[in-house]
């Protein structure tokens, strides 16, 4: 089966694993810095903490913004569950606005139009890697006075108008899984430019515990430490940030053949009656974590069938977060989002990772357009 995406392991890759394996440090070494300041020097933020998963990036991010009880965070229903999971972790409320049809993103006219007293924050989702209307998002939580976590699991190296992301936004998180732009295992990280936020990352991170002594209530002496919040044990291993700091090396190079096979398929699937290939916004730069198409014949089902018959493992990015039975069952049932759920109909994600091969690829083309042709 040719997967919709997969890691890219080198033997640079396995050496630099190798030799954290026989370093004095397995967990809570100087990797984990050294990845921490590698990733934020390449998107320009000044803190980096670097956790055990995405999903704990969104948890940590939620807690160091003060999501609680009762407070709104208005999200996207097209991602995957952990951008809402995380407020319901905090004990707060998601609020689901529509996409925009052209760019599957969050709309901000959408996110303007659920606020309420309650809101605190908002979360937008940069899909497949194409950035969100940040602009446009930011100046509503200025006029609203409200957070913004940048939910960046698909957008590495993306960039918004000559910026990349990462340090635009109060937080931002990044994930390290096996399909994304580059791997560590499991892991994720959060990036910020408030050393406030930092230091509660930083926190929750570790269980609540500290030991610096700026945040102590008392010192017994050196062996003193003090658990400050309820925090979680979230940490990320040192020999997975020696895989991390080694893929970050590379992660030009992923970019650069991402886009390549990307464009291959705008150009392939150009002018197909049946085929609507991806919108690309001027003035920013897709990290193409996913290639979706949008089967317009009325028979995603069968063409999603049919591919996987023919030995390619296309997926669907994604089933709106409020349709999941948890969802429905705790208070969604009588939500809908009319253009998530359009596009949720049609929607097929294509092969896109380094390692596709051209003859891969022209065989996955040529199977898309036999099946949505007919």
């Amino acid at each position: 089966m040719i997967p919709y995406g997969r890691q890219t392991i080198d033997e640079d890759d396995i050496e630099a694993v190798i030799r954290a394996l026989k370093s004095d440090f397995l967990t809570t070494g100087p990797l984990i810095e050294q990845f921490e300041k590698k990733v934020a020097a390449y998107t320009g933020a000044q803190y980096a903490v670097a956790i055990a998963n995405g999903t704990a990036a969104l948890h940590a991010a939620c807690f160091a913004a003060g999501i609680a009880a009762g407070d709104e965070v208005i999200t996207t229903p097209i991602t995957f569950a952990a951008s809402a999971n995380c407020v319901l972790y905090c004990g707060g409320v998601p609020v689901f606005a529509d996409i925009n049809p052209r760019t599957y993103n969050i709309d901000p006219a959408e996110i303007e139009r659920k606020i309420t007293a309650r809101t605190k924050a908002i979360i937008p989702v940069h899909f497949t890697g194409r950035p969100c209307e940040m602009d446009e998002i930011h100046a509503i939580a200025k006029k609203h006075r409200l957070v913004v976590i940048e939910d960046a699991a698909h957008a590495l190296g993306a960039e918004y108008k000559g910026v990349r992301v990462g340090g635009l936004s109060d937080l931002t998180t990044f994930s390290f899984h096996p399909v994304k732009h580059i791997t560590t295992g499991e892991g994720g990280m959060i990036l910020t430019n408030d050393e406030t936020l930092y230091e509660r990352l930083k926190l929750f991170r570790t269980h609540g515990i500290t030991r610096d002594e700026r945040f102590l209530s008392k010192n017994d002496g050196p062996w003193y430490y003090e658990q400050t919040e309820l925090g979680f044990n979230y940490r990320i291993t040192d020999f997975q940030c020696a895989l991390g700091i080694s893929q970050m090396d590379k992660l030009p190079s992923f970019l650069a053949a991402r886009e390549d096979k990307a464009h291959i398929y705008d150009e392939a699937f150009a002018g197909e009656a049946n085929i609507e290939i991806p919108y690309q916004m001027e003035g920013c730069r897709n990290a193409w974590h996913l290639y979706v198409i949008r089967v317009k014949n009325g028979k995603r089902k069968e063409v999603f069938e049919q591919l996987r018959g023919a030995g390619i493992a296309v997926n669907v990015h994604y089933i709106p977060v409020y349709s999941h039975p948890y969802y429905r069952t705790h208070g969604y049932g009588d939500v809908c989002c009319p253009n998530a759920e359009a596009y949720y109909g049609e929607c097929i994600s294509l092969p896109l990772y380094p390692g596709l091969t051209e003859e891969e690829q022209r065989y996955v083309i040529e199977k898309v357009k036999e099946y949505c042709g007919r």
